[in-house]
């Protein structure tokens, strides 16, 4: 008896340490629940004037390109320029042998000596002949035919004058001269090349200062321009273009739209536009490629939020903010456009929202987080960066 009620009471004993134990591990595993939540980061959503704009790829062009043909055929017996020099209007390029172009000038100037002096002795003649008819010593016929003879003469003189100014321009020509200033591309004849008139190219010179920079837009991205410029009559002054180039770098100068064509390309459905920007230290080449930039509308108080927050489930896209008592909450938002690192948000999202940035893939609505405050230096977000043309949520 006394070994069967000394074990009943130790059984109890440790049945009731066993209890105590338990419920102190529990109060301590659920203590540690309450201040464990998921980790993530996250930050205040910015609200501020944002400028609007569109990126395109185009591609540098003269703003004038000559190719430059002679006038006169002949052998290319001199050349004054090399390929790739920048020359200005009326430099002399080339010159074509001028010794059948010389003869003809002298041939010329021969003929029309030789019909002035005709003219000449038959105005002579006509005077003699008025002063014998004012005493009636000859016939008023003769008068009349001389005359007619004197105007046939005048004729023939006045038609050799012509002979002999056209060929003194094709002497002339004979030295072909830059017809404005730029650079010559490298692809030019060299001394000895039989050039036909208006027919071989001699060599290629193109405007430096200013260029175009030419791309194309979809009909959709003309219309949305010509609402956020609205562009009336043709009018594009309102935009601001710029560039950058391959190298990643901003051209320091901006650019204006000045031409548009008339009708969409029936082959790609866009509009060729065309920028002009000036060029004085020669930096943009023709043939160069370069993102354009175009923007001019500005949204006022627009609400940003970071791409990275950003989730999209099938049709559903939507971005989670600290709620009450740090806890996640869901909402669905309507994106507008994308500025460098961030999203405008039409709806969905209010001023002074503190969103989620990472540590998205542990989260569901309404489970317990444990926030670290960030900022979007530390992150890595800008504004600076090139928007995109399509408006696509992350996942």
């Amino acid at each position: 008896m006394f070994f069967k009620a000394k074990g009943k009471r130790l059984g109890l004993a440790l049945a009731g340490f066993i209890a105590v134990g338990t419920l102190l591990g529990g109060c301590g595993s659920g203590g540690d629940r309450a201040g464990s939540g998921v980790a993530v980061k996250a930050m205040t959503v910015l609200q501020q004037d944002t400028p609007l704009s569109s990126e395109y790829a185009g591609q540098v062009q003269g703003f004038d390109e000559v190719r430059i043909l002679p006038r006169v055929s002949g052998t290319i017996v001199e050349k004054f320029c090399t390929g790739g020099q920048f020359v200005r209007e009326g430099d002399p390029l080339y010159r074509i042998d001028s010794r059948q172009y010389e003869s003809a000038v002298l041939s010329a100037q021969a003929t029309l000596a030789q019909s002035e002096a005709t003219l000449n002795n038959a105005r002579i003649d006509l005077q003699r002949d008025e002063e014998l008819l004012a005493s009636a010593a000859i016939a008023e016929q003769t008068v009349t035919t001389q005359r007619a003879r004197v105007h046939e003469y005048e004729a023939m003189v006045a038609a050799n004058a012509a002979l002999l100014k056209r060929a003194q321009e094709n002497f002339d020509d004979t030295t072909v001269y830059a017809p404005l200033n730029g650079r010559l591309d490298v692809n030019d004849v060299a001394v000895g090349t039989y050039a036909n008139a208006g027919q071989t190219v001699l060599v290629t010179v193109g405007s430096v200062d200013p260029v175009y920079v030419q791309f194309s837009i979809s009909e959709t991205q003309y219309l949305a321009f010509l609402r956020l410029h609205e562009l009336n009559s043709g009018s594009m002054e309102n935009a601001t273009v710029t560039i950058t180039l391959s190298n990643g770098r901003e051209y320091p100068i901006t650019g204006k739209l000045v031409q548009a064509d008339r009708a969409l390309a029936s082959n790609t459905g866009t509009l060729t536009v065309k920028a002009l920007f000036a060029n004085p230290n020669g930096m943009l080449l023709p043939g160069m490629f370069a993102r354009v930039r175009l923007g001019g509308e500005v949204v006022p108080n627009a609400i940003l939020v970071p791409q990275r927050a950003i989730q999209q489930i099938l049709d559903k896209t939507f971005v989670i903010v600290v709620g009450a008592d740090n806890k996640s909450e869901t909402r669905n938002v309507e994106l507008g456009e994308q500025i460098g690192s961030y999203y405008i948000i039409r709806s969905g999202v209010n001023p002074g929202d503190v969103v989620v940035v990472e540590g998205l893939t542990k989260l569901q609505a309404g489970m317990d987080m444990n926030v670290t405050m960030v900022t979007p230096e530390e992150m890595g977000f800008t504004l600076n960066a090139a928007p995109t043309e399509k408006t696509t949520a992350q996942s």
